[in-house]
């Protein structure tokens, strides 16, 4: 119930710019790097969503700025937001690295990424930070989100709903079916556009969707709880496709998901893992 109403309340919120620092080479990034550091798959999924709150709010921070240089017209004030603007980009990485060096600190994992190992890591691309100005970044990351960085993901859910399903009496290989839907979710990170530019097109039933059809479905997008039971849809077809059907229904009454968005979502998915159109 915590994580449904969390998940309404997150999409309530939404910002139209949600989901634009999930492209598929920041996320690639990210989850070579969370590798390379032998991080849990839970720190490499809160890394991306801190990457993603935090720049959303660099974002605002920028429209916020040249609405009031608009207004005033002042050469000054255009420049401290040229400015602002050039910070962003040539910090990026390093607030990349910043969210999953808060990430890798939230996680149970026994393995934090310190600072020489962030440092190091940055040395080899070529830049020249100092530890003091990787703490501030760290810090400048926690202040723009209100030290509010033990966000849900997409993770929690699944591992939740799987849990319900088992203690509702659904028999499924407990260890493949997880490994399967950490591997699903992973994809669904990585081909996060083509799943969902799928999914709206069987919605609206046209190849062609309207901007402002686009725009409205954003909120399917950003759906943690549809994510998830997609994925664990998609996860029992794989593996014991004679008890899919029980499971979607299952899904259906825990989640209130209904079985058509649920089998739509699977075959999003399906689509593109194997590369195929047809139903």
């Amino acid at each position: 119930i915590r994580l449904a109403t969390e998940n309404e309340q997150y999409l309530s919120e939404l910002s139209d710019q949600a989901g634009c620092f999930k492209e598929p080479q920041i996320v690639e990034f990210i989850f070579l790097l969370a590798e390379k550091w032998h991080l849990d798959q839970l720190a490499r999924y809160q890394a991306v969503e801190l990457l993603e709150r935090f720049m959303i709010k660099q974002v605002q921070q920028i429209c916020k700025s040249s609405r009031q240089n608009v207004k005033s017209r002042d050469q000054e004030q255009d420049s401290s937001w040229s400015s602002l603007k050039d910070q962003i980009y040539s910090t990026f990485v390093l607030r990349l690295v910043s969210c999953i060096q808060l990430a890798s600190k939230l996680s149970l994992h026994y393995n934090i990424v310190n600072s020489d190992t962030a440092l190091k890591f940055l040395q080899s691309l070529k830049y020249s930070y100092t530890k003091q100005e990787l703490l501030e970044s760290e810090l400048a990351v926690l202040r723009t989100l209100h030290f509010q960085i033990n966000v849900s993901t997409p993770l929690a859910y699944v591992e939740l709903l799987l849990e319900v399903l088992g203690h509702n009496g659904c028999l499924l290989p407990a260890k493949p079916l997880h490994r399967m839907c950490m591997q699903l979710l992973d994809f669904s990170y990585l081909a996060r556009d083509t799943i969902y530019d799928t999914l709206l097109k069987i919605a609206i039933e046209n190849s062609t969707p309207s901007k402002l059809q686009v725009a409205k479905f954003l909120t399917v997008k950003e759906d943690f709880m549809l994510l998830a039971v997609g994925i664990i849809s998609t996860s029992v077809f794989v593996l014991n496709p004679g008890h899919w059907k029980q499971v979607v229904e299952h899904l259906n009454c825990i989640t209130g998901i209904t079985s058509q968005s649920i089998l739509e979502f699977s075959y999003a998915v399906l689509k593109h893992i194997v590369g195929s159109t047809t139903p």
